[in-house]
């Protein structure tokens, strides 16, 4: 509860499985490895072998991902890590969603913001999609899988918010931050919440430099309130069998982390069974100044 306390006070003051993936098998008791091939058993020289398989499974599946965003960000939130990805071969979208970016109104619903993610989908034609939500852009991607399931390959939820059947993003913060946001809020005049430049630097950018920190703040505008305390009916979101990853950067402390409001292991066990990546970094910070990392890290949680 401490880090509750800190975000409120400051608001007021490999191993490679090398059967598995190329089909080889372990070595004989010899030094080479076994290829299986119709013919039986073969030898080659191991040196020379491991090289060529390594180099064959570190080469990255194309993989088509739509990035969500999460709050107080826009779309080019994504900008370095989708050019990090495309440099390895993947087909990357960003679309901006209502509310938001060079669409913002802060009367926007979270119904509306979800209808500009699946209208973006199926205008593109898009299939076979890696689709990847961020912090709040969980709660979107729930709702967009219930609508273009036959679409999805994978569902990523990065360091995203997982609300339950009935819950709201609210509903996964501790009481004392739900009651700071709801005042922010009121007190902004149109149901908007800025955040004190002090909770922004603590809660979403804790790693950087205070330049980056105030240049990153300086571009986050205030967030409609009204998505993040809907109640949201998701029994068909969890009656879903899409294969779903959870990232996790452990230096993320938006929440107190932690089994009750954490984003990892609170907000992943919402999800079942899912592949779980952890990776260092914080929840905004990492996007910018190290953007090849966790292009590797989405990689990693969007494979097949």
């Amino acid at each position: 509860m401490k880090s509750t306390h800190a975000w409120v006070g400051a608001i007021f003051g490999a191993t490679i499985l090398i059967s598995g993936l190329t089909g080889c098998s372990q070595m004989d008791g010899k030094n080479a490895v076994k290829v299986k091939s119709q013919h039986g058993a073969s030898y080659e020289n191991s040196s020379n072998t491991i090289t060529q398989l390594a180099t064959n499974t570190n080469k990255q599946e194309p993989i088509t991902f739509v990035l969500v965003h999460g709050a107080w960000a826009d779309a080019s939130f994504w900008d370095n890590a989708a050019a990090e990805l495309r440099k390895q071969g993947h087909t990357v979208h960003a679309p901006e969603y209502a509310g938001h970016g060079s669409l913002y109104n802060p009367a926007v619903k979270h119904e509306d913001i979800v209808k500009s993610i699946v209208d973006y989908i199926t205008s593109k034609k898009l299939t076979n999609i890696a689709l990847v939500g961020h912090s709040f852009g969980g709660t979107v991607i729930q709702k967009v899988a219930e609508q273009v399931p036959d679409r999805i390959n994978r569902l990523v939820f990065f360091d995203a918010f997982v609300p339950l059947d009935g819950q709201s993003l609210s509903d996964q913060l501790p009481t004392e931050l739900q009651k700071v946001f709801g005042q922010l809020a009121q007190q902004s005049g149109n149901g908007t919440i800025k955040l004190p430049f002090a909770v922004f630097r603590d809660g979403f950018v804790n790693t950087a430099s205070e330049s980056i920190a105030k240049s990153i703040y300086n571009k986050a505008k205030p967030e409609p309130g009204a998505p993040l305390v809907q109640k949201l009916d998701l029994k068909k979101f969890y009656s879903l069998n899409i294969p779903k990853s959870y990232l996790f950067l452990t230096s993320d402390i938006v929440t107190p982390q932690g089994d009750k409001y954490g984003f990892h292991p609170a907000q992943s066990s919402h999800l079942g069974q899912f592949r779980l990546i952890l990776g260092e970094g914080d929840h905004m910070t990492t996007a910018f100044e190290q953007p090849g990392y966790l292009a590797q890290k989405l990689y990693e949680a969007a494979r097949k």
